[in-house]
């Protein structure tokens, strides 16, 4: 029962004042949708990416085309700076497992 109360109260919004705290609430609504999303695309990419390379290696070619995880490096490079090259070798690793 004691985990159940902690889960029915609200999150802090880190502030008492009341209309900014119901504004908090709603943007966070929204991120909570966009983290969802994200994840699930996450998810499929994770998959779809699996499923290039298993095909790749059946059909006699090698495990990883550098090249194209070149091109994918700079698309994040280039739209998110330095953050972004990092995120591209999170998203990277998902699909083709560690090196």
């Amino acid at each position: 029962m004691t985990a159940k109360l902690a889960d029915a109260q609200p999150t802090s919004t880190g502030t008492e004042e009341a209309e900014a705290a119901t504004a908090i609430r709603g943007m966070r609504e929204r991120i909570d949708e966009i983290d969802a999303e994200l994840i699930r695309l996450w998810q499929e990419r994770a998959s779809l990416s699996h499923q290039v390379g298993a095909t790749r290696v059946a059909s006699g070619g090698t495990r990883l085309v550098l090249s194209r995880e070149r091109e994918i490096l700079d698309r994040f490079r280039d739209a998110l700076g330095a953050d972004g090259t990092q995120l591209a070798l999170l998203i990277l690793r998902a699909g083709r497992g560690p090196l």
